[in-house]
């Protein structure tokens, strides 16, 4: 991350001081501090070069249980809503939100509001839907969301009057960089009014481009069904003569899904992300970087992720979705039309399957680590709430769980550096820099890798 991380306030607002002893029992149980810290740099250098030029090194609040909370555990009630587009993990983020609420602080009167911001704005068209310990016991098992979920900002003063007007204390946001900031304006107007209700967010992108809070769940599962994909992919390309795969993968401004599942499955031969800018025309373009391709190997395999070349529909018009987000042209289409195009004109036979299994992955129930991470996300987040923490998320950054403001989590896209290690491995894996160049040995045929 080429930034300066000095420019960042890490500090998380809080309702006021701790008075309340925790209600958290046990002889194990370790509470964290106020003054803990998680550093945010890893790299010795760095925290000497911060240390000798600004007297402090960068760090962020350390997440866990406080010895006294700002909530009182028995007049509290919470409410939890999840918004966006689905992503593995949501149900399994509600369940662990509620499991921590019911059985480690004893809240009974848990809430959840029904197609995200949408249920909050108008809760008597979608009126809140108890949960409990035995509701939410299996909906782990199952994807998308028990509690519906919507895009698209509503009004913030409404929501926030009817938060009042449900009793709630503790509002839990799932959702993405849309949805965070959109917890924060409601954050904010609840400091407007002078209201005590913490307003915490589970951090949901399975594309992973949020930023301070380490890889967000989902993001391993929709790497891991990635693999079955590509794998029939390679299979369809192998079995005929110029036989040619194409995947599209999630990830709208960040190729990280792309990027690791290229890696996880080393069949891929062309990785196409949005931060890397390539050409389809030229000499050094993909159409003929996958003819020189085809004349060694006779198959290949693309993997492009959803945000991938857009350049090439600069002239089309720009639209957005209910939430503001920029939507992307379809550039797996495209390609396959441009490269049925470019070998008929040439007349060499190509044997093209396209494979675009988005929302079946993104609608999965998580993996096992996922699950994991899940949970623990989930119950860093009532921790962070029930001490009165608010207008921030949740994270897991350099092996410790951290509270982060929502300002510095959202503050541009998380993307992958096109000159960092990640993505010099996927091009040494893919191989795709000497097709792009004409810079490998042709040869007719070959064994069918």
């Amino acid at each position: 991350m080429n930034v300066d991380l000095s420019s960042f306030d890490f500090t998380v607002e809080t309702l006021g001081p701790c008075r309340i002893p925790s209600p958290l029992t046990g002889t194990r149980l370790r509470y964290v501090e106020e003054d803990e810290r998680t550093i945010v740099v890893s790299d010795l250098k760095a925290v000497a070069a911060y240390r000798a030029e600004r007297g402090e090194i960068p760090s962020m609040e350390t997440a866990g249980p406080r010895r006294n909370v700002f909530h009182a555990h028995h007049l509290s009630r919470a409410a939890v809503v999840t918004c966006g587009g689905l992503c593995p993990g949501l149900n399994s983020v509600i369940k662990g939100v509620v499991e921590t609420l019911n059985q480690e602080y004893g809240i009974k009167e848990v809430v959840g509001i029904p197609f995200g911001y949408a249920g909050l704005s108008d809760p008597y068209s979608h009126p809140p839907i108890k949960l409990d310990a035995d509701i939410v016991d299996t909906i782990h098992m199952d994807g998308g969301s028990i509690l519906g979920t919507s895009r698209g900002m509503q009004d913030v003063g409404t929501m926030v009057q009817n938060l009042v007007n449900m009793r709630i204390n503790m509002l839990f946001t799932i959702g993405g960089d849309g949805t965070l900031k959109g917890a924060s304006e409601i954050a904010k107007e609840i400091q407007r009014r002078g209201l005590e209700i913490s307003v915490v967010g589970v951090p949901k992108t399975v594309d992973n481009d949020l930023q301070f809070v380490g890889n967000t769940f989902g993001f391993e599962t929709a790497v891991y069904q990635s693999t079955p994909v590509i794998t029939a992919a390679h299979a369809e390309a192998r079995s005929v003569y110029n036989g040619l795969g194409i995947v599209k993968l999630m990830g709208r401004d960040s190729g990280f899904i792309s990027a690791y599942a290229t890696l996880a499955n080393p069949v891929v031969n062309f990785c196409l992300i949005p931060e890397e800018e390539w050409s389809l025309e030229g000499p050094h373009g993909l159409l003929e970087a996958l003819e020189r391709r085809f004349r060694r190997k006779a198959h290949a395999v693309i993997a492009v992720a959803e945000g991938a070349g857009q350049a090439n529909f600069k002239d089309l018009p720009e639209r957005k979705d209910a939430s503001g987000n920029i939507l992307k042209h379809d550039i797996g289409a495209y390609l396959c039309e441009r490269f049925r195009d470019y070998f008929a004109d040439r007349r060499i036979p190509m044997s093209l399957k396209y494979f675009d299994p988005s929302y079946s992955i993104r609608s999965v129930a998580a993996s096992g680590t996922d699950q994991i991470l899940c949970h623990r996300l989930a119950e860093y987040a009532v921790h962070a709430a029930m001490a009165g923490k608010t207008n921030m998320v949740t994270g897991y950054w350099n092996r410790s769980f951290v509270n982060v403001p929502i300002s510095v989590a959202t503050f541009e896209r998380q993307k992958i550096d096109i000159n960092g290690s990640l993505w010099r491995s996927v091009l040494a894996c893919t191989g795709q820099e000497k097709y792009f160049s004409g810079k490998i040995a042709q040869k007719a045929g070959g064994p069918k890798a």
